[in-house]
């Protein structure tokens, strides 16, 4: 049996008392933004539940005002005590035998807030976002269409994990809407570039590290240490323009094919809330370098699903179903890898995980893969799609299945719209 809440939980829903996620919220009437938890289908206004006192803690108890902020870089940049501190504080005020804020009738109405009422806004003011390459089955299926099968995975895949920078200023909310952009393309023959509306709009099933306290200019973070600096994770989709990023990336990489949109979801899941879900993740063969070599080599079992709802459809069809286990380099190594070199990162920083795309054909996590570069077709509702059109809507879900209950992540959506001329 789950924890029991005196806030009604649905059976099915994504947030119980065992997950408690944090957000930032805007409530209606032009009140200012504010940091909230998500429990059931309400939010906490942790603003109120500060302003009350209610965080008397020793780390929090003089540093409540972390929760009076517009975004959780400042609560994010206090560490692991704080956010277990903050946990176990707002568990212990939901519970259903807890009286301090159940029969407080005037703080209860100021403090739990429908969902439904309120705006969700990005949860923290992102410095600096990296995307990684971290998918076994992603790397294996992209270097076999482009490279073929004998050099699918290139030698140094294996020994690090790849990564590139992305563009932190178009990183976008659930729910924002994507326009298709315009870009080059691969030149027909003789004629010079194609210049237009890409004609290759793709999602990618991702998830994200979000970075708590940072570290110092020159000093890495140990492989072992690295969680303590991860807060949590969200989903992401890094929206992808293949016909753009397939003419640029020689000899540099991703660039204008990615940086037009990239969409997070609102809540951003604990590792503290994530940790009864912890399993093996993939043996590395050969095995990695001593500062990548991990005391417990781990995963989480987040399972993951993509969903496309065609123009002018009413409903939608599910095209993906991937798990957060499938990864083979860990958010643990991307974060102890992005620092070896001394990179100094910051509270609120994202690491992306990269495509995650597992070994069935019905786990591909991008449309790249499950058409094999528009050589196939997908069936959608009656309708056919090779890559995304205009008004497609697509939807990333993602959860953990617990013992009768679920530590979930709610939902990832965005629709795309015409290029703008």
């Amino acid at each position: 049996m789950g924890l029991k809440s005196f806030v009604d939980v649905p059976r099915d829903s994504h947030f119980p008392l065992e997950n408690l996620p944090f957000g930032v919220f805007r409530p209606a009437g032009g009140e200012p933004a504010r940091p909230g938890v998500a429990i059931g289908d309400y939010v906490l206004d942790l603003a109120a539940i500060a302003s009350a006192g209610l965080f008397d803690g020793p780390v929090l108890g003089n540093h409540s005002q972390c929760f009076l902020e517009s975004s959780l870089n400042l609560f994010l940049g206090m560490g692991r005590p704080a956010w277990k501190e903050a946990r176990l504080t707002i568990q212990r005020l939901l519970s259903a035998d807890e009286p301090t804020l159940r029969d407080n009738a005037s703080l209860r109405k100021k403090a739990l807030l429908p969902m439904s009422e309120v705006e969700m806004l990005l949860p923290v003011v992102i410095g600096d976002y990296t995307d990684f390459f971290s998918s076994y089955y992603h790397a294996k299926n992209c270097g076999t269409m482009f490279r073929g099968p004998e050099n699918a995975v290139s030698q140094n895949w294996y020994h690090l994990p790849i990564a590139y920078h992305g563009r932190a200023s178009s990183v976008v909310i659930s729910g924002t809407d994507v326009i298709r952009p315009r870009g080059q393309g691969h030149p027909v023959g003789n004629s010079p570039p194609y210049f237009g509306p890409s004609q290759k709009m793709d999602f990618e099933l991702e998830m994200a590290a979000i970075v708590g306290p940072g570290n110092e200019l020159g000093r890495p973070v140990g492989v072992d240490e690295a969680a303590d600096r991860i807060f949590g994770l969200v989903l992401m989709n890094d929206w992808s323009a293949r016909d753009i990023q397939a003419w640029e990336y020689v000899p540099l990489g991703p660039f204008l094919g990615k940086s037009f949109a990239t969409t997070i979801s609102p809540w951003i899941v604990t590792l503290d809330a994530l940790e009864p879900f912890v399993c093996p993740a993939p043996k590395q063969d050969p095995p990695p370098l001593p500062y990548l070599a991990e005391s417990k080599h781990t995963n989480y079992d987040i399972h993951l699903e993509v969903c496309i709802k065609p123009a002018g459809h009413e409903h939608p069809s599910i095209v993906t179903k991937s798990n957060f286990k499938h990864l083979y380099w860990t958010i643990s190594q991307q974060l102890a890898h992005h620092t070896i070199n001394g990179c100094n990162l910051r509270p609120g920083d994202m690491l992306g995980t990269g495509t995650i795309s597992g070994p069935d054909p019905d786990s591909l996590g991008c449309l790249l893969e499950l058409t094999w570069n528009a050589q196939n077709q997908l069936t959608l509702n009656g309708t056919t799609r090779k890559y995304l059109e205009d008004g497609d809507e697509v939807t990333f879900t993602g959860y953990c299945k617990g013992n009768d209950y679920n530590v979930g992540f709610g939902t990832c959506t965005g629709k795309l719209l015409p290029s703008i001329p």
